[in-house]
């Protein structure tokens, strides 16, 4: 065999050795990609559990309704820094929370009853579909959303969250929230049933 076939064969072999090194480094970035994801949504996960723990612990025992939803706003706000946070309840409860809020003006009780029978996690939009009206200005300048306070079956209410437009809502808080409504829930009718006793 001559220098020139030999020469031919190496650069072959050269050339078939960096294809399966960048096949190789390919398979290693999708690999270390798929790592990273996976350890971010275990981290946002254990995130949520933590949350859901603080909550509960800091609510558990709570018997007054009034007490019970100052508590849990509280604990929203310092979870979603810069929020506002009203609880809008259905069969003669009360709003409360942010009473000072300017979104909360806007409620009309039809809107409140949409948003209810509605039962979804609803973006200002959806909102202003459900017949929310009020000043475009202000309201251009916030990210709301409303999040059902439900169990089986037809909701209790629900959450208005809201803050500046700045920093808008993320998915990852609005599902941490989520993640701890049924346990509200339960703590709200706790509360209605003992009231009823105490009548």
């Amino acid at each position: 065999m001559d220098y020139k076939q030999r020469h031919k064969r190496v650069r072959l072999l050269i050339s078939k050795l960096n294809k399966e090194r960048k096949k190789q480094a390919k398979k290693i970035d999708m690999l270390c990609n798929d790592l990273i994801a996976a350890q971010r949504d275990f981290i946002r996960r254990l995130s949520t559990i933590s949350f859901a723990a603080d909550f509960y612990k800091s609510i558990i025992g709570e018997t007054h309704l009034g007490r019970l939803l100052s508590a849990a706003g509280k604990l929203i706000k310092e979870e979603l820094a810069g929020s506002n946070v009203t609880f809008f309840l259905r069969n003669g409860f009360p709003k409360s929370g942010d009473e000072q809020g300017m979104l909360e003006n806007y409620f009309t009780a039809e809107l409140i009853d949409n948003i209810c029978k509605s039962n979804k996690l609803c973006t200002l939009d959806d909102m202003f579909a459900m017949g929310l009206q009020g000043n475009l200005m202000q309201l251009n300048k916030i990210s709301a959303f409303t999040i059902p306070l439900s169990q089986f079956g037809p909701p209790l209410g629900f959450i208005l969250i809201y803050r500046s437009s700045e920093n808008k809502l993320t998915a990852d808080e609005l599902n941490k929230i989520s993640a701890v409504t049924w346990g509200l829930c339960r703590a709200i009718q706790s509360c209605k049933e003992l009231s009823h006793i105490g009548d």
